[in-house]
């Protein structure tokens, strides 16, 4: 007999019918044998149309007020669903946040878990009765009984922590569509059901706007090893299986507020290859990697600045062993990447060997804006200065000089207070069979802020990002140029970063004021972008898939202004307008499209 956590939105109790519906599957699913949990969001459209109510009567409603309000559409399903399973002859109790035991920080409209005290929803299940639990909210403590919503996606987290902290064998999320696609099926009906894929690969996606499960449910899923299977609630497909390596055992306690990193990883053996001064055109960045894939060179980072006038520059890393061959591939192809027909113009190769990349893990950094913050910081604190910057939602990585790496590792794991032994960067053992390319995601509403002329010194970044995290905005990619300019004895660079495009022109003018006090040049805001990435577990290690991504965008004219990297994401920022058609052509020049058309249910 297994324990089950099962979780249905607000389509799939959107009406008495699709209640009744829900009950039968419940009602099936105890007769088998199970005992289970049942957790459910406000029925269809309820939640706006509470939103809505609130903002007929203020314009700016209080919080606390907010979460007394919106925690209303929870608590009319499961009293809706218990009855209907208590009809069908199935024993059920209904109960809201508070009673189940999901204490929450005091942050309303936004909370997150901290613990879950159990016994009576233990109690109940003895009993042999289905529990029916409110999702989307809490209590802040036992004593001051204050009622908290745990913000977009909140049912989703509640139902994997409960998950958590029953130890369930699993947790289902019964949704609108028939598991984990390829991409959206609102702009590619061809895109093609998953039958498993890993918690950083989803991570991932969900952080860049896939819908079916939010990223702090799959971060739960990911630090307490808990299985999460994603299914339609329409039909009795086994769907899409999210699957994570058996991590270290967690305290319960501070759930969602544990340390967000487990892991400090390093690698000493990397050589750093720059393209200074490359044309800023469509194709450029598809004819350099595909030479590169050609010549079979696996590349581990690859980052593009935002352009310097008509060109650009391109940087990437390489394993030591392998640093001849590539930059054998990129002096052959320098001349050819000329924005100009003068000499002088001729795209520049830099090679720099004695570099090392040093990196935080962690499910935990997801909406965190301080923790790449403190990394930039700690580093900067014993001298070491940072080169080149990934990000992901999983980790961070930092390219520094070679002599700074053991420094770097000591004081990262004192920072973050890790005590296991720093880790060589290595692939997941599920990620060696996995194919390289599992999802194509589009993110449209990002914009990008661009600070000229920052002074190339240790701290820099930790100061920029520092400021960011105290006026709480949360980052995505973050760029370093490596042109660098001397002006007044001190070289500098440009950094381009980017961000929710609802926090960018207050985010702007926050930076443009700081410019006097940091010594940093003219900040640029351009809101008119997309973000398109591939993710795969299996990318690593297989030359070519960035080069693929590349042409795919190139062949129809697509300029990529921007690429960020990490082991299983490869990141372009391109034209707004053009977001769509990217994702599209992408999607089909890895072949993900598959033959059954998926239309979501309205």
């Amino acid at each position: 007999m297994a324990l089950i956590v099962q979780k249905y939105g607000g389509t799939s109790v959107g009406s008495v019918e699709r209640i009744q519906a829900v009950a039968q599957r419940v009602s099936n699913t105890v007769k088998a044998g199970n005992s289970l949990v049942v957790v459910v969001s406000a029925m269809g459209k309820t939640t706006d149309g509470l939103v809505k109510l609130a903002h007929e009567i203020s314009r700016t409603p209080n919080r606390r007020e907010m979460d007394m309000l919106l925690s209303t559409g929870e608590q009319v399903t499961i009293a809706l669903l218990s009855m209907a399973l208590q009809e069908i002859g199935q024993s059920a109790i209904s109960m809201t946040g508070a009673q189940v035991g999901i204490v929450t920080e005091a942050h309303h409209t936004r909370a997150r878990i901290l613990h879950i005290e159990t016994e009576r929803l233990e109690r109940h299940l003895q009993e042999g009765k289905v529990v029916v639990v409110a999702g989307f909210q809490g209590i802040s403590s036992t004593e001051a009984l204050e009622i908290t919503t745990l913000g977009r996606g909140g049912s989703d987290t509640s139902a994997v922590a409960l998950a958590a902290a029953l130890r369930a064998d699993f947790c289902e999320i019964y949704t609108d569509v028939p598991g984990i696609l390829t991409t959206d099926p609102r702009i590619v009906p061809e895109a093609q059901l998953m039958d498993e894929i890993t918690c950083d690969e989803m991570l991932e996606l969900a952080s860049l706007g896939a819908k079916v499960l939010h990223p702090r449910a799959v971060e739960i899923a990911r630090n307490y090893s808990m299985p999460l299977v994603v299914r339609s609630s329409w039909s009795d497909q086994p769907g899409t299986w999210v699957k994570s390596n058996k991590q270290q055992e967690r305290s319960l306690v501070n759930l969602e507020i544990a340390r967000p990193v487990d892991a400090i990883e390093f690698d000493p053996n990397q050589a750093k290859i720059a393209l200074l001064r490359v044309p800023d055109k469509p194709g450029v960045a598809a004819r350099l990697f595909g030479e590169i894939a050609h010549q079979k060179v696996d590349v581990d980072l690859i980052i593009q600045s935002i352009h310097d006038g008509n060109s650009n520059d391109i940087a990437f890393t390489v394993m030591t062993p392998i640093l001849k061959k590539a930059e054998a591939v990129a002096a052959a192809i320098a001349p050819v990447l000329r924005s100009s027909k003068a000499k002088s113009e001729e795209a520049e190769v830099l090679v720099e060997q004695n570099i090392a990349k040093v990196s935080i893990s962690g499910a935990g950094m997801i909406g965190r804006p301080g923790v790449a913050a403190k990394m930039f910081a700690t580093l900067a604190e014993v001298g070491v200065n940072i080169q080149m910057i990934s990000t992901s939602e999983v980790k961070v990585s930092c390219v520094v000089d070679e002599s700074d790496c053991e420094k770097a590792v000591t004081s990262l794991a004192q920072a973050f207070d890790i005590t296991t032994s720093p880790l060589p960067t290595c692939l997941s053992p599920l990620s060696a069979s996995l194919p390289p390319v599992r999802g194509v995601a589009l993110d449209m509403n990002q914009a990008r802020l661009a600070i000229r002329n920052v002074p190339d010194k240790p701290g820099m970044a930790a100061k920029l990002f520092g400021l960011l995290a105290q006026h709480n905005v949360s980052v995505d990619m973050i760029i370093q140029s490596q042109r660098c300019h001397i002006i007044n004895s001190t070289p500098r660079r440009d950094i381009a970063f980017t961000v929710a495009r609802i926090d960018a022109e207050n985010t702007q003018k926050m930076l443009t004021e700081a410019a006097l006090e940091y010594s940093w040049g003219e900040v640029v805001l351009d809101s008119a972008i997309a973000k398109v990435s591939i993710v795969g577990a299996g990318m690593a290690g297989q030359p070519g898939v960035a080069a693929k991504m590349f042409e795919a965008l190139a062949q129809h004219q697509i300029n990529i202004q921007m690429i960020a990297t990490s082991e299983i994401k490869i990141s372009c920022v391109v034209e707004q307008e053009q977001g769509i058609k990217a994702l599209q052509v992408i999607h089909e020049a890895f072949g993900l499209a598959g033959s059954e058309k998926f239309v979501v249910p309205a």
